[in-house]
């Protein structure tokens, strides 16, 4: 579920020219003594509440119905186990970035700074990096979009595979539960039509500009997707089977497929620092960081493992993919997509906001609106079109994870830290643990992107082999 935020209006913190220690008080000329925490006025902001709220819609979405299927790739205790790790490094490196942005927008007098903004002052700190350092936030935004427009691909897999379901099966759908019968009852249209049916009424739905419009039906998709993940839960939780006989640990060449999901899963490095300048009390974050994360590691690992125990080794896609043909399941689909339906826009927003200002800032007043309009449908076109070059659900999500969530999440973050604090007495430790965790995190990004391209090109092939030979 996507944050409702507005990624430009970050609150104004208090402007200072030096750099203090996190915690080290200053003072403003001509105002009482204040925190760097400290906002102009301090009232204005969201509650911790609102805060937490935002920060669990940001991370929970289709990423988080495939953990499943990662823990498939990873194996009965390997998988959860290592969501668990993962979840920890990944809230280190939001933490990392919180503190470099503050430590950066102290030093260079700025109220507020964004992930692109923070790298590049951070390169800036170095001396045969500071004349590059505009390509610093220009590779930021590439893989931001990169992660944006790759969620929006998802929701366009993610909505014509459960819908396709929906509406072939309806023939086969019944009031009995029990029975987990997945199979498709009657042969039907292709997925990617389904693509192409969706494509108008996301186009209409980016066309509204402004998300406080979006708001009720945000809070209605939100709602729909709550009620979604109860049913899920309790589906999974009275259909354990004994005794589980499962593998602890999966094949090796999958490992990098669950990496690129679960790292895809984590996927709310990009409203960490909006979110935490938007704060009424900033000096809250840093436990709202923990709990919500926590909260969404916990969520991740147990619907991870008791959908992988559930559904057994014949799990596939979505967890929604593999429910019951019965009308409550089939509704619990329909609720769920109508849910991501809506998350497109927000996601869409993100990716909006980067790219359509300066193109209409080259354009006059007559045609701004025309231009702002136009780039929209280039965009959700395009992100139908890789859609249904890529018709592969699981594939997708390891893919975008694989290529830009592990750099955003876990290889910059690390890096900014060094460059930020390199000439401030920086422990030798420090820097090692940043520098494993940055290699770590590029072995993924390699290793992830590599096996999902080879498990794409394979799947695509042995589609064309069978429709061919249906042809003969």
């Amino acid at each position: 579920m996507a944050s409702d935020i507005n990624y430009q209006d970050g609150p104004d913190f208090s402007r200072r020219d030096e750099s203090p220690a996190e915690d080290e008080p200053i003072h403003s000329p001509g105002s009482p003594r204040q925190t760097e925490y400290e906002r102009i006025g301090g009232r204005t902001g969201s509650s911790f509440l609102q805060t937490l709220i935002h920060l669990l819609k940001g991370n929970i979405g289709t990423g988080l119905l495939g953990l499943p299927l990662a823990v498939k790739n990873a194996g009965l205790v390997l998988g959860p186990l290592s969501l668990l790790v993962m979840g920890i490094v990944a809230v280190h490196c939001m933490n990392l970035l919180v503190k470099c942005a503050h430590h950066l927008s102290a030093k260079m007098g700025k109220p507020f700074l964004s992930y692109g903004d923070a790298v590049e002052y951070g390169m800036e700190n170095v001396s045969w990096l500071s004349r590059h350092s505009l390509w610093g936030r220009r590779i930021v935004n590439l893989f931001l979009n990169i992660t944006q427009l790759g969620f929006c691909c998802v929701y366009f897999v993610f909505l014509s595979d459960n819908v396709k379901q929906v509406v072939e099966t309806a023939n086969g759908t019944t009031g009995n539960c029990h029975n987990n019968e997945t199979a498709v009852i009657v042969p039907g249209y292709d997925s990617r039509l389904y693509m192409l049916f969706f494509l108008p009424f996301i186009i209409v739905l980016v066309f509204i500009r402004n998300l406080k419009y979006l708001a009720p039906l945000s809070f209605v998709a939100n709602i729909s997707m709550c009620a979604s993940l109860v049913f899920i839960y309790y589906y999974c939780l009275t259909n354990i089977p004994y005794p589980i006989n499962l593998p602890l640990a999966g094949r090796g060449v999958d490992y990098p497929l669950f990496f690129g999901t679960a790292i895809f899963a984590f996927e709310g490095i990009g409203v960490v620092l909006p979110l935490e300048n938007k704060m009424q009390n900033p000096r809250d974050f840093p436990r709202v960081l923990y709990l919500g994360m926590g909260i969404v590691t916990t969520l991740y690992i147990s619907l991870g493992t008791i959908g992988y125990i559930g559904f057994g080794e014949h799990i596939r896609g979505s967890i929604t993919l593999n429910l019951p043909l019965c009308w409550l399941y089939q509704s619990v689909k329909l609720l769920y997509s109508f849910g991501i339906y809506i998350t497109y826009a927000l996601q869409f927003y993100v990716s909006a906001e980067i790219l359509i200002p300066p193109a209409v800032a080259r354009c006059g007043p007559r045609w701004a609106l025309m231009v702002d309009l136009s780039i929209r449908v280039a965009l959700v076109g395009l992100t139908c079109a890789l859609a249904v070059l890529i018709p592969e659900l699981d594939l997708v999500i390891s893919l975008v994870g694989s290529v830009s969530s592990s750099a955003l999440a876990l290889i910059i973050p690390p890096l900014l830290q060094i460059i930020t604090f390199h000439n401030e007495d920086m422990k030798r430790w420090v820097m090692v643990k940043d520098i494993g965790i940055s290699l770590i995190g590029f072995v993924g990004f390699v290793a992830g992107t590599y096996i999902s391209i080879q498990e794409i090109v394979a799947r695509n092939s042995s589609r064309h082999n069978g429709t061919h030979l249906q042809l003969l």
